[in-house]
């Protein structure tokens, strides 16, 4: 059997109805972009070491389609999981006599530094979303408070949310997946459980949101013309038009989420706490993207701990 061949069977019959939509269409293209042209000709038992190996450093040295450029980390690691995973289960079913991949060396994941606004900059964004009539522009507002998602925020349903508990309730979210060429917006679970959680409302957000919905006439907090849900490239686009506006250097949606934990951090949350609003797996998650955000803090803590020292 081709690799090509069992790559297919393996993704459609054993994988497929376990996975996410949006992680199957990565996986689809993954296999049909990067892994198929290279070895998808080759026999599954032909699969050895050095093969392997030599595919994963042309990948990691010039593996971008676009340039030729070194491939992007993540896309390293997701190439790295069908083929482990793969390799895995056609071991166990017989067709390979050795998965090689235990064997394979990769570089290290490396966590990137977090990009979060400076404090003027977020101000600016502030205080142009809360000046417009545009009542979607909010969620900009409550992305900097709360530290959620952009998938999470689009999901966002008014049943979302107790106003008398003062609560926000995490249960969906939406993705952008391309097939065949055409973009789709899916409305799904979270990922992982520590995702699907509960998020206390600050009281001026919490009054804010109210005004939004007795003019809403959708189900959805941020919505289209149509009452719809708003796809993430259109509100990404959006959101890179707010920063134009106030003459802010660009920064990808995801720094927002960035700055309420940087802010979070700045005012005295501890991470444990902020590992749970933020949805993480554990605080370790928490404090290695965000350590060097804490560096003000505990300049802050080590001289209210030198006052008690009498000199």
């Amino acid at each position: 059997m081709k690799l090509n061949e069992w790559l297919d069977t393996w993704l459609n019959t054993y994988v497929k109805h376990k996975i996410k939509p949006k992680t199957y269409f990565t996986y689809q293209n993954t296999i049909r972009l990067h892994i198929n042209p290279m070895l998808g000709h080759k026999d599954l038992l032909e699969m050895n070491a050095e093969i392997i190996q030599e595919f994963m450093n042309s990948k990691i040295e010039h593996g971008n389609l676009v340039n030729g450029n070194p491939l992007a980390t993540n896309t390293i690691f997701v190439i790295k999981s069908i083929l482990k995973q793969s390799m895995d289960f056609a071991f166990k079913l017989g067709l390979i006599h050795k998965n090689y991949f235990s064997c394979i060396s990769l570089p290290r994941k490396i966590e990137k530094e977090v990009d979060a606004f400076k404090l003027e900059e977020q101000k600016a964004i502030e205080d142009y979303c809360l000046k417009s009539n545009k009542s979607n522009y909010f969620g900009i507002i409550l992305c900097l408070y709360t530290g959620i998602r952009i998938g999470e925020l689009l999901a966002l349903s008014w049943n979302d949310i107790d106003f008398d508990r003062k609560l926000l309730f995490i249960n969906h979210t939406v993705s952008h997946v391309k097939k065949n060429g055409r973009f789709y917006t899916l409305l799904q679970e979270p990922k992982t459980k520590s995702s699907k959680r509960v998020i206390p409302i600050p009281m001026n957000i919490l009054s804010c949101l109210k005004k939004i919905q007795k003019q809403s006439k959708s189900v959805f907090l941020i919505t289209t013309k149509n009452n719809g849900i708003v796809s993430v490239r259109s509100y990404q686009r959006t959101f890179s038009r707010i920063l134009n506006k106030c003459n802010i250097n660009h920064k990808n949606f995801h720094a927002l989420r960035h700055t309420f934990a940087t802010r979070a951090l700045e005012s005295g949350m501890d991470v444990k706490t902020l590992s749970e609003i933020l949805g993480h797996k554990n605080a370790t998650i928490t404090l290695n993207r965000y350590s060097h955000s804490m560096l003000n803090y505990k300049i802050l803590t080590m001289n209210k701990l030198s006052k008690m020292l009498s000199i």
